[in-house]
């Protein structure tokens, strides 16, 4: 399913960006890495776990509706590339109004169930979008469908607001 690859990638992402190298691996997951880093000590095609190795896999739902862009291409795929329309919030870490709309967003996207996802854009992470999609002052709030912008919004709205724009854009 599209939401087990997303979360796949994004655990590849993470592992990849961690930096784990060959070298000996430095504190508390040291061990572990160490040991997932080893040679396998069998023949090829020949795999054998003990129970003391088996450990279930815990992982929460990586798969919500709300998600980080992480850089340009990155917004390319989950963005512009996505068949469910999507609300971009470009914010900044230092904007009042933002921390108040992003949590208000991401309930008034939650209750959607999929029919709309979130993405968050920092404005001073990712300049190169802000300047893209001609956002000159935070929060600005852009509906994408299908690759294009069809709708757009700057500063604080109130939850009926929020609800009426995500109305408009899953019609």
């Amino acid at each position: 399913s599209r939401c087990r690859e997303m979360a796949q990638r994004l655990l590849l992402r993470r592992f990849l960006a961690s930096g784990i190298s060959r070298k000996s691996p430095q504190g508390r997951w040291a061990p572990l890495i160490s040991r997932a880093l080893q040679a396998p000590q069998h023949s090829p095609g020949e795999l054998t776990v003990t129970s003391s190795q088996a450990r279930p896999l815990h992982t929460t739902r990586v798969c919500t509706t709300t998600f980080n862009i992480q850089d340009g291409p990155d917004f390319q795929d989950r963005v512009v590339n996505s068949e469910t329309p999507v609300v971009v919030d470009f914010h900044a870490q230092w904007c009042g109004p933002c921390k108040i709309l992003g949590p208000r967003l991401e309930k008034v996207v939650a209750k959607q169930h999929g029919k709309v996802v979130m993405a968050k854009v920092d404005i001073d992470d990712h300049t190169d979008l802000a300047i893209e999609y001609e956002v000159s002052a935070v929060p600005t709030v852009l509906a994408i469908k299908n690759g294009d912008v069809v709708d757009k919004f700057v500063g604080i709205k109130d939850e009926d607001q929020l609800e009426a724009f995500m109305k408009k854009l899953i019609a």
